[in-house]
């Protein structure tokens, strides 16, 4: 059936189009490989439009990276690529570095665009693009994730600039209150204590003297 087929095509294509099979199905790839190269070349406008910025940005020499010391979560979150203007930054570890040169990356509209102004820690270790695991704490990784994230900062290391480091916060617990509150009540009963023992000196004191004058 399929030999058939075959027969009755070999036929149609020689009676339509007056070339051999061989010479139809060559002209036909040749019109395809024109047409792909001729579409790559010719693309919409926006593809042009993206592919010429992303170019122009290569080609625009990058301003020295800024030491910004210690800084919150809060204010990296300014440094997501949104404004044009200021450095792209993103921390691994609480490290942070300036990954600007990978802005087709890391910038708006990149594949890993969510990590910028963040600590990414959990979510380069565990590979993920939740919005739950775009933190800077790694309690419970298991030693895959843990090796994963080390192998993520020896890359950031060898190849970004470090620019400063997130400020960590130390959460004042009601336990120091506390402490503090009894170490006061401690030292006001003191003087509390000595009185009794005074005044019973006092009084010890004062019968002895009695005890004298009746002798007397």
């Amino acid at each position: 059936m399929a030999l058939q087929l075959w027969e009755t095509l070999k036929e149609a294509i020689t009676a339509y189009t007056g070339l051999s099979p061989a010479t139809f199905f060559t002209v036909l790839a040749l019109l395809w490989a024109i047409y792909y190269v001729v579409t790559g070349l010719f693309g919409s406008s926006d593809d042009r439009h993206q592919r010429t910025r992303a170019l122009e940005e290569q080609m625009e020499p990058l301003p020295p990276p800024v030491q910004l010391g210690e800084i919150t979560e809060e204010e990296l979150k300014q440094y997501d690529g949104s404004d044009s203007k200021k450095p792209l930054l993103m921390a691994i570890k609480g490290q942070i570095y300036d990954v600007s040169q990978s802005r087709m990356f890391y910038g708006p509209g990149g594949p890993y665009a969510l990590f910028a102004g963040k600590d990414a820690s959990r979510a380069l270790a565990k590979m993920s693009f939740e919005e739950k695991d775009l933190t800077g704490d790694i309690s419970g990784l298991g030693p895959f994730e843990l090796e994963a994230l080390q192998d993520w900062e020896y890359k950031f290391m060898s190849k970004y600039v470090k620019v400063g480091t997130i400020k960590k916060t130390i959460p004042v617990t009601e336990g120091d209150g506390s402490g503090e509150a009894s170490g006061a009540t401690e030292s006001d009963a003191k003087p509390a204590e000595d009185g009794p023992s005074q005044s019973a000196v006092a009084g010890t004191e004062e019968k002895s003297c009695a005890a004298d004058a009746k002798e007397e």
